[in-house]
């Protein structure tokens, strides 16, 4: 029987492909299945997949004709997933030898356990290590876990996954950036407990990722959060989790405003006009309804059904903030 499936999406990844493939191929549980999926690779990316899939019979590799992105080419490994769970591995990072042993335990020890997170090591390029800032816990229901997620994910999305359970909620392809942050989140929500386990996941930092750019990518995240809103209407969610959600939706577009504010001179007429088409166009999709009645009063936060009145509100808010010295540094939000 084949306890995992791990799903490795390889795009121009050479640099550090080996050191991930060796994590997992060096796994203390041998009973595994290691799928890459090769993006359209431009580098020696698949060279090395195949040489890996030669040298063990546990690797299996797909090679994408053209560049779909991370979530498609994780929905084309998962639809081979043969494990009793599944968990991915980026192709810039690794697992400590003993992960999957110590995620299995964690299912073998509570059957009711549908996600385990792992012990999530932030590796930064200098060398130096950091676990990402969690508090410890023994046991959350799924929307206890969903709560998590929302605003400031107190909860990182490092976890193996029962098969049967990703399979109904596969990746999120709706936005090119930030839709696997509703994959991961419906995970959660739908999971009958979520667990930690003590197997490390070492996930390298880059200044070069999207989150961090400069970037009309960041507009992404309203298509995705747009998405998940369809999604939980057609789950047929309870009010709560509706309200809830609506909530962070109007908190990421109030954080974008921020975002455009910070940096319209750094980019281009044609990203501002996006920008700016983006914002509007999902700030008029807020059931202001749905929101906490604190907004109503907050300047800021003030959900007006005109956009003209709403940047007239975020201007003069950032600028009053600005002059008190309380904005945020240029490449944060405020909700993170």
């Amino acid at each position: 029987m084949t306890k995992f499936t791990i799903l490795v999406a390889v795009y121009n990844a050479e640099k550090y492909l080996r050191t991930c493939l060796d994590s997992l191929i060096q796994q203390t549980v041998r009973e595994i299945q290691i799928v890459c999926i090769d993006d359209a690779s431009t580098d020696h990316s698949l060279e090395i997949l195949r040489e890996y899939q030669k040298r063990d019979p546990r690797v299996d590799v797909i090679a994408l004709p053209k560049n779909g992105g991370q979530a498609n080419a994780r929905n084309i490994g998962l639809a081979t997933a043969r494990g009793e769970y599944t968990c991915f591995c980026d192709s810039d990072d690794w697992l400590a030898p003993d992960a999957l042993e110590q995620a299995y335990q964690v299912f073998q020890r509570y059957p009711q356990t549908d996600c385990a997170l792992f012990d999530c090591i932030y590796h930064f390029a200098d060398g130096h290590e950091e676990p990402f800032p969690m508090q410890a816990f023994d046991v959350l229901t799924g929307q206890q876990a969903f709560q998590k997620t929302l605003l400031g994910w107190e909860i990182h999305g490092v976890y193996a996954i029962r098969t049967t359970l990703h399979h109904r909620f596969p990746y999120d392809e709706s936005a090119r950036f930030y839709s696997d942050d509703n994959t991961t989140r419906f995970h959660y929500l739908f999971s009958r407990e979520v667990r930690c386990c003590q197997g490390k996941y070492f996930y390298r930092q880059h200044a070069s990722s999207v989150i961090h750019q400069i970037s009309i990518r960041q507009y992404d995240l309203l298509t995705a959060q747009w998405s998940m809103k369809q999604q939980l209407l057609a789950l047929h969610q309870p009010q709560e989790i509706l309200d809830r959600f609506e909530e962070v939706r109007w908190l990421r577009v109030v954080d974008l405003y921020y975002f455009y504010f910070m940096h319209r001179r750094e980019m281009t007429a044609d990203d501002n006009a996006y920008g700016l088409m983006m914002l509007k166009k999902y700030e008029q999709t807020i059931e202001c309804h749905r929101l906490p009645t604190i907004y109503r009063y907050k300047l800021g936060y003030i959900p007006f059904r005109h956009f003209s009145l709403f940047r007239l509100e975020e201007e003069t808010y950032f600028r009053l903030r600005g002059l008190f010295g309380r904005n945020p540094k240029s490449n944060e939000f405020f909700h993170c």
